[in-house]
């Protein structure tokens, strides 16, 4: 019997953080994955709805397949990227990973209310951190099945 085919796409992640050290730290853990994803990074609020709208800059650059998200980010919480996404018919149906370091209840039940995918506490030690992002990246890049572009 011969194997199913696979309908294996590289994994688009854009990456919204505003920390240099955790996104150092998602960079590599991605690189150590060893899965074929392009990660493209923006470091605030305002930054990721251009990148999805694909304005300015970002004109030319590639929808993502996921979003990993921090809620504490400059000029344009998480939480307002979260609704703006979630509201546009264009963009909704994009997988949003809350990222962050908040572990207020409050936090998790707005993000969930507001229909993040997933919400993920990011953890302080640099392996577990490192960890968290290789899991997000390997399920949706080889378990889950995303929307087509």
């Amino acid at each position: 019997m011969s194997a199913a085919p696979t309908d294996h796409r590289r994994l688009g992640v854009l990456l919204v953080e505003d920390d240099p050290g955790d996104v150092l730290i998602a960079r590599e853990a991605l690189q150590a994955a060893k899965l074929d994803t392009r990660l493209d990074v923006v470091s605030d609020g305002v930054l990721a709805m251009e990148f999805l709208r694909k304005q300015g800059q970002y004109a030319d650059r590639e929808r993502p397949d996921l979003i990993l998200l921090d809620l504490n980010l400059p000029r344009m919480s998480g939480l307002e990227v979260l609704a703006e996404v979630k509201a546009d018919p264009e963009l909704r149906r994009i997988p949003i990973v809350v990222l962050t370091t908040s572990t207020s209840a409050d936090d998790v039940i707005k993000s969930y209310d507001l229909h993040a995918n997933v919400y993920v506490a990011k953890p302080v030690d640099f392996n577990a951190f490192a960890q968290v992002v290789k899991k997000i990246d390997e399920f949706f890049g080889n378990v889950a099945k995303l929307p087509p572009d």
